[in-house]
């Protein structure tokens, strides 16, 4: 039997299969979910993973159990869960486990019009709910039609972001044996792109690497692909195809937070004056550049939930995270992986310049990228550091501690799921910010000591 209180996370659920996530758990979830949203109809999509057909089927017999009639997508990207929940306007569940290991696998919950469930806003109480349902079978009373929404969820995204009149471009993507390898075919047929797949077979065992294009070594095989074909981009997708990681044409990654500031900029072009959501450990440059382009910057907590949640209250047309994720009010307020990656296309396209030159713009500041450090006592890992950095520069614990300088920052907060904690630091040249990065690990380490 499953273990709900293991596999209930604050934003999604997810597990080992079947140790902690089986069938008749899916099956309770499946109930729980439509008692506790009241939902009469809603659609299910999922990865390619070994356990997701059965584990979906599960979900779907506890759904149809209490009534509701379910609209079974099939295979799909979480990016086109999203969409079928907002373009049908039902709540809907995903089935994937993102980029972990083959033997996990999980869910993703949504209301109506994409709007995240999560543990402040849904998700305790199915969890709860479906303790008591584990094990209580009924028969389906409810409906289940399949349908297909790849074309539509193409068709979409290519109304939202105009390639047809782009210069030819050679593209290399990563699918990982991941859904990229699915969506992305659909997305650029017909336009003129000269497309190289890599490990487009979806397979849930992911043969070839894991499919997180966050751990460097995962974007070798991509690099190396882009220098050798002489391509002008590459693009490399995490399992459930909702994360998008840039490579340009010298083989080299284009930081997240470059790709927030081009894409908010091409957004403020469509809508002037309008509000971009960032969190704060992205780039010092992502709010200057969107001031520049007449937006109105606005600064989160790390998290999808704080993300949405902001993009919802402040009607912001676009924010962006260190991880990848990308969100559009457009696509219902939530993040689409393909959609960013259509922007830079676009970018790239629509003038002669290499994507280095053009990304090069929004690339302004020496970065760490996030450096863990396994310390059991957190608290006073951060009393130290905020000692030590008193009165040399500007404090605030919006999520952790940041301090920021005249032309440096550093963020170090504690991980919410294990006893890390998390540094990211950023100067204006490379020296300063590899001092103020060391600076910071060497107080850390004599706490884990």
């Amino acid at each position: 039997m499953g273990d709900l209180a293991k596999i209930f996370k604050a934003y999604d659920v997810r597990g080992v299969v079947p140790d902690e996530f089986d069938e008749p758990t899916a099956e309770a979830v499946g109930a729980a979910f439509v008692e506790v949203t009241g939902a009469e109809s809603l659609v299910v999509a999922h990865d390619m993973r070994e356990s997701s057909v059965p584990l979906a089927e599960a979900f779907i017999r506890g759904a149809r159990s209490r009534r509701a009639d379910v609209v079974h997508a099939g295979l799909g990207s979480t990016d086109l869960l999203y969409y079928a929940s907002g373009s049908l306007g039902l709540p809907g569940v995903m089935f994937t486990a993102s980029h972990n290991p083959a033997r996990y696998n999980g869910m993703k919950m949504c209301r109506s019009g994409a709007v995240p469930i999560g543990g402040d806003t849904g998700l305790t109480e199915i969890r709860d709910r479906a303790a008591e349902l584990v094990g209580i079978t009924a028969t389906p009373t409810g409906s289940m039609i399949e349908k297909d929404l790849l074309s539509g969820y193409a068709h979409y995204l290519r109304t939202l972001v105009d390639l047809q009149g782009i210069r030819p471009l050679k593209v290399v993507v990563d699918a990982g044996n991941g859904m990229g390898g699915h969506t992305v075919p659909a997305v650029f047929e017909g336009l003129p792109i000269e497309l190289t797949p890599l490990y487009f077979e979806l397979d849930g065992d992911f043969p070839n690497h894991e499919a997180n294009p966050l751990e460097p070594g995962n974007l070798v095989d991509l690099q190396r692909a882009v220098v050798e074909s002489r391509a002008d981009i590459g693009l490399a997708f995490d399992g459930d195809a909702d994360r998008c990681w840039v490579i340009d044409e010298r083989g080299q990654s284009v930081s997240p937070s470059a790709i927030t500031a081009l894409v908010a900029a091409r957004e403020l072009a469509k809508y002037p004056g309008a509000t971009i959501i960032h969190n704060l450990i992205t780039s010092l440059g992502v709010p200057e550049i969107v001031r520049e382009h007449g937006g109105v910057p606005v600064r989160t907590r790390v998290g999808h939930s704080f993300i949405k949640a902001e993009m919802a209250r402040t009607g912001a047309v676009f924010g962006g995270e260190h991880s990848a994720h990308y969100y559009f009010r457009d696509f219902w307020f939530a993040d689409s992986g393909m959609l960013a990656a259509m922007h830079v296309l676009a970018a790239l396209g629509e003038q002669q310049r290499p994507l280095s030159e053009v990304v090069g713009v929004y690339s302004r500041y020496h970065a760490s990228g996030e450096v863990n450090s396994a310390v059991a006592d957190q608290g006073e890992a951060l009393r130290r550091v905020r000692e030590a950095f008193a009165g040399r520069g500007d404090f605030d614990e919006l999520d952790g501690l940041t301090v920021t300088g005249s032309d440096w920052w550093f963020n170090l907060r504690a991980s919410n799921t294990e006893p890390l904690l998390r540094l990211n630091a950023e100067a204006a040249d490379d020296g300063k910010m590899t001092a103020i990065k060391d600076e910071v690990l060497a107080i850390v380490g004599k706490v884990a000591e």
